[in-house]
């Protein structure tokens, strides 16, 4: 792995010339990190393909978190990391295809999606990003920049030869938002390695406290303050809330926090297993990696009716889903669960069913080779038409 902020790696096929060579441009912010190390892990299982990874990072140091649009505007961060790494990456590799995520480092890269057959991922769309911008400390530009912002950003889903969404949400987003056709976009959801977080044993009921289980690093817009509150009004059923995040939580009784647990890693793995029911209130999100993660476990969700949520979290299915920001809602819907246990194992066996279809990533990085591969092989046979 390289260091500073133009990170390049090169994974090598184990046996012999790779088939398919392709440049991954994957940006590193929030729950990006957590879908880069997931694709690191599964690409690499195809011994047809040879992987370049190109790791774009969010944070600023030194000189560079002095330079005012620099260090301000992430599109221009990324843009011009993305286009430092891509010229060191080209050097030393032949490629056949490059693959984004998500656009933000593809918007300043049209020279070179031009020059290779483009794959861009993304989450949410800006428009949609901007709808949810006011949980994420981001707010739109005047008309004119915003304008400029949209063109850029069409321009961008123009170039790409394929666009993979993590949700139906945002694919209907590009649909409506900026003209894409349906049939140049395919639904790929990021998921996990629904294996490794499958609990060693079966669920059953239990004696002891029902134990809630929140993981979020911005306790705030997770929907963390307004867990508590509802886990307060709960508290006489002996109930225990278990957060893990970044922020400060109160110490008060029932009230377990976790700081500094790593992604995938085993003692977060743990805390899902022992749990009972996973909740994430969240005011502002797209499609969280968590909610695959608690399914994998075998957890019902409870969580709140934003963006792709719904997709992944189906209500009176796999658990339940209140409008974001009502306390009594989701005391109620709390209150449900805590007090079926029947409900909840069968709420989470189903969760496990679902997320075992649609949101395992190993299966799904699979599904992604094969839309690049196909750009790929169809950008070679036109190479073969004579002119």
């Amino acid at each position: 792995m390289g260091s500073g902020e133009d990170r390049v790696a090169e994974a090598i096929a184990m046996n012999g010339t790779a088939l398919y060579n392709i440049g991954f441009v994957l940006e590193q912010a929030l729950g990006h990190v957590t879908h880069a190390k997931n694709l690191q892990t599964n690409v690499i299982r195809d011994p047809d393909v040879r992987a370049y990874w190109a790791l774009i990072p969010f944070e600023t140091h030194g000189l560079a978190a002095r330079i005012p649009l620099y260090k301000s505007n992430w599109t221009v961060r990324a843009g011009l990391r993305a286009r430092r790494s891509l010229s060191r990456l080209t050097k030393h590799a032949t490629i056949d295809a490059l693959f984004f995520h998500t656009q933000v480092p593809a918007v300043l890269a049209a020279d070179w999606m031009r020059r290779y057959p483009s794959v861009v991922s993304l989450d949410a769309t800006p428009l949609q990003y901007d709808q949810l911008g006011s949980f994420y400390q981001h707010d739109p530009g005047p008309p004119w920049l915003e304008r400029i912002k949209w063109q850029l950003n069409r321009r961008c889903f123009c170039l790409a030869r394929h666009l993979v969404t993590w949700s139906q949400w945002a694919k209907e987003g590009l649909i409506e938002g900026y003209g894409v056709p349906a049939d140049k976009i395919t639904v790929i959801p990021p998921g996990v390695n629904v294996h490794e977080w499958q609990r060693p044993t079966p669920r059953t009921p239990h004696e002891g406290p029902v134990k809630l289980l929140f993981v979020g690093a911005n306790l705030e817009r997770k929907g963390g303050l307004l867990l508590l509150d509802a886990f307060r009004r709960l508290r006489p059923l002996g109930v225990e809330l278990h957060l893990v995040t970044k922020d400060q939580a109160p110490d008060e009784p029932g009230v377990f926090v976790y700081h500094g647990m790593q992604p995938n890693s085993a003692p977060l793995k743990a805390l899902y297993h022992q749990a009972d029911i996973f909740v994430l209130p969240t005011f502002g999100d797209c499609l969280p990696m968590v909610l695959s993660e608690a399914a994998a476990a075998g957890l019902p969700a409870i969580s709140t009716r934003v963006a792709a949520i719904p997709e992944i979290v189906r209500d009176n299915e796999t658990g339940l889903l209140v409008p974001p920001g009502d306390v009594s809602a989701l005391t109620e819907a709390l209150r449900r669960l805590v007090l079926r246990p029947d409900e909840r194992l069968r709420f989470g066996e189903q969760a496990r069913s679902h997320v075992a279809r649609m949101y395992d990533a190993r299966h799904n990085a699979g599904r992604l080779l094969d839309v690049i591969k196909g750009e790929i092989e169809l950008s070679r046979s036109k190479e073969r038409i004579p002119a």
